[in-house]
C-alpha cells in the first residue's frame, strides 16, 4: 500500500509545482499539502482526494495541455513530443486516482467495522 500512496502524494506534489511555476502560492501549498490528509483513514477523504484529481487531471493538464500545444502550433515549432509529454502527466494523475480505490479496499480489510 505504500507505493499507492507515494504515487497519490507524487501527483498531488506535480499538481503543486505546476500551480507554483506562475506564482499561485496558496494553490500550490494546497496541493502540496493534501496527500496528508491520508492519515486520516476515513474513506470519504480519501474519495475526496480521488475527486480533486480526478478534476485535476481534465481541468488542469487538460487545459494546460491545449493551451501550450496552440502556443506551440502558433509559433511554428514541433509540438508532437509536448503532446506526448502532457498525455503521460495526465494519465499518471489519472492513474493516481485510480489508486484511492486500493487504498480504500486495503483499509476496509484491515479495519471492517470503521
Amino acid at each position: 500500500m505504500w507505493w499507492r500512496i507515494t504515487i497519490i502524494s507524487l501527483a498531488y506534489l506535480l499538481l503543486g509545482a505546476h500551480f507554483m511555476r506562475y506564482g499561485q502560492i496558496a494553490l500550490c501549498s494546497a496541493y502540496a499539502a493534501a496527500p496528508l490528509l491520508l492519515f486520516f483513514k476515513h474513506p470519504m477523504i480519501t474519495k475526496l482526494l480521488q475527486l480533486v484529481l480526478v478534476v485535476s487531471a481534465v481541468l488542469v493538464w487538460g487545459m494546460s495541455s491545449y493551451d501550450y500545444i496552440q502556443m506551440r502550433i502558433a509559433m511554428g515549432e514541433p509540438w508532437y513530443r509536448l503532446s506526448a509529454i502532457m498525455a503521460t502527466v495526465t494519465l499518471f494523475t489519472l492513474g493516481a486516482a485510480l489508486c484511492c480505490n486500493g487504498v480504500i479496499s486495503k483499509r476496509a480489510k484491515a479495519n471492517p467495522y470503521g
